[in-house]
């Protein structure tokens, strides 16, 4: 009996895999793309020990972490696969490579969006394929829509940074559906060598009609517009949508903006289904920050974008294929700190009450103001006497000064007296560590309120490790396994029938 055990498990784990693709169309008519950009195995994990806090139960207790509410929906997808994310000559990628990848199931160099390395041939990607086969298309993104993970499926560019010319080619792109945050450069060059089109113009003379407060948004769930762009009302930071911690009322939050394309599409398909590909795309711009609770927060955003899907499909089961990954880690993100050994306190995330962006944005930028004349960075106890800054701690972060150990309190010392006056007792090396790009105070917060979490981050950009896969539906059981980044382009194709092996020339 022992000797068949093996063979038993295998077979209920095949059968489990299996159900996935049972009763399938031939191709599926209904492809969701969901991209978590920065995502990997330590933002998942951490997202769900967050859920189980908060739902009563402990991070460091296996039943309550293993309950189906603390789980997120891409983590209880039937197939999982693992992709590596390396570029044409990154270990660590960027963006618009990984992109490139996913779109067109090519390797390019950092900065390239789907164009080969030498910058020279451009390259269909699987959501123009999609849409030459007659499928309608949308685009989604929490980042500005000429972001480099959106202009991957209608625009190949020499440089990401020719946003000026990316929003002209979506304009001419036809796509049916384009959603979330607004453009960055609209009217005017982005930098030297960028076009300087009046993308709005554009946008209305090929018949797009444009939506920016919530009302008419969620109006298309009722009233499908055939093409539409959708740009939430406030953005707040480079024309990307605001956190999920930040959001306003008057906002939708990435879940709703999915809800509103899956019903505009699906009111405006004409039988050949459609594409939708949606990034959460401020996850990377948290973790950049080193911002935990800014990460979970749009973590869980994106997360309910896929369980929007997952509504969906249960309607559509036999016809709908999901797909869920990252691009890259961002971060170097860890599920464990130096400092708090094998115990976990996602506890101490639950007061804090706006991402590092908004708090530099408001809080930061009035107490700097208030605090700038006569600042005198040499005394040792800046930030200790100033009731104000530690009650703003307190407030924002729920960071409880009193509870600090000394060397904690000298860090964010040293931070203060380098975000009020430029210098502090550490030399340029041990700050270009310490903060990176961010602002010291801020970031040193964060890095602190996170350790007390038994989180910790060893970059402020991408790494290299491989990154997960979920898929369910039709087709789906083509996503398990481990394979390089640009197989996902290669499969989808495949599964949509298309006869050319990817990259396709434009």
């Amino acid at each position: 009996m022992k000797r068949k055990t093996p063979i038993i498990i295998l077979s209920i784990t095949l059968a489990l895999v299996c159900m996935a693709t049972i009763a399938c169309a031939k191709q599926p008519k209904y492809i969701f793309f969901f991209l978590g950009d920065g995502m990997a195995n330590s933002q998942i994990q951490s997202t769900e020990a967050y859920l189980t806090t908060i739902n009563g139960g402990s991070a460091m207790n296996a039943e309550d972490l293993l309950k189906t509410e603390n789980r997120l929906n891409m983590s209880k997808m039937p197939v999982q696969g693992m992709q590596t994310t390396f570029d044409s000559y990154a270990l660590m990628t960027d963006s618009a490579s990984s992109a490139t990848a996913f779109a067109c199931g090519i390797k390019t160099m950092s900065g390239t969006i789907d164009m080969d390395s030498t910058k020279t041939y451009g390259y269909k990607s699987v959501a123009q394929l999609a849409h030459e086969k007659g499928m309608k298309v949308g685009i989604i993104s929490s980042v500005s829509l000429d972001h480099a993970t959106p202009a991957a499926y209608y625009a190949s560019v020499p440089s990401r940074d020719y946003m000026n010319n990316i929003a002209t080619q979506m304009a001419e792109s036809g796509y049916e559906f384009f959603g979330g945050g607004g453009l960055v450069s609209p009217t005017g060059p982005k930098k030297d060598g960028d076009s300087s089109n009046d993308v709005w113009s554009l946008l209305l003379a090929n018949g797009y009609t444009g939506l920016n407060n919530r009302e008419s948004i969620l109006a298309l769930k009722n009233s499908p517009v055939s093409k539409v762009l959708c740009v939430n009302p406030w953005l707040q930071d480079a024309s990307a949508m605001p956190y999920a911690i930040d959001r306003p009322a008057t906002n939708l939050s990435l879940a709703e903006m999915t809800e509103v394309a899956i019903a505009n599409l699906s009111g405006i398909e004409d039988g050949n289904g459609f594409f939708l590909m949606v990034e959460g795309g401020k996850i990377d711009w948290a973790c950049h920050a080193n911002d935990a609770m800014a990460t979970i927060g749009d973590m869980l955003d994106f997360d309910a974008a896929v369980g929007a899907a997952l509504n969906f499909y249960e309607k559509n089961y036999r016809e709908t294929l999901i797909i869920v990954t990252g691009d890259h880690e961002t971060g170097g993100m860890s599920v464990g700190h130096a400092t708090t050994g094998y115990k976990a306190y996602y506890e101490e995330l639950l007061n804090q009450k706006n991402s590092f962006t908004y708090f530099a944005q408001n809080q930061w930028a009035e107490h700097k103001e208030a605090n700038k004349d006569g600042y005198e960075w040499t005394k040792t106890d800046n930030l200790a006497s100033n009731a104000d800054m530690i009650a703003l701690m307190n407030d924002v972060f729920g960071l409880d000064w009193s509870k600090l150990n000394a060397f904690q309190k000298e860090k964010l010392e040293d931070a203060y007296d380098s975000s009020m006056s430029g210098a502090n007792d550490n030399n340029e090396d041990e700050n270009k560590f310490l903060y990176g790009s961010y602002e010291p105070i801020i970031v040193t917060i964060t890095h602190i309120l996170n350790e007390r979490t038994s989180i910790g981050w060893t970059s402020y950009s991408h790494t290299g490790v491989p990154v997960p896969v979920y898929a369910q539906g039709c087709e789906a059981v083509r996503f398990a396994g481990f394979y390089d980044n640009t197989d996902i382009a290669k499969r989808i194709a495949k599964i949509m029938g298309i006869s050319q092996s990817l990259p396709i020339v434009k």
